[in-house]
């Protein structure tokens, strides 16, 4: 166990930084898992640009790889554009 003060404070906030993209990332993927489920291409619209937003800010975050959330986005607007 450690003995210094940071190294006890580097361990509460790394398990609370963890806590949070770990509650970031599952609420981003219900949200895309969401999106691809509606038929209503007016309703999906309204919803993709939030949905993208929340990529780019996982991204930006490093919670997920940059090309990855590229690669979201671009299947997310074609599926919504096939609609």
């Amino acid at each position: 166990m450690a003995n210094q003060k940071s190294a006890l404070k580097r361990i509460r906030s790394n398990e609370s930084k963890r806590l949070r993209n770990k509650y970031q990332h599952k609420t981003t993927r219900n949200a895309v898992r969401n999106l691809r489920t509606i038929e209503d291409k007016k309703e999906a619209e309204a919803m993709l640009p939030s949905v993208i937003g929340m990529l780019d800010k996982l991204a930006k975050n490093n919670i997920i790889h940059a090309n990855k959330a590229g690669n979201l986005k671009s299947k997310l607007t074609k599926h919504v554009a096939a609609l």
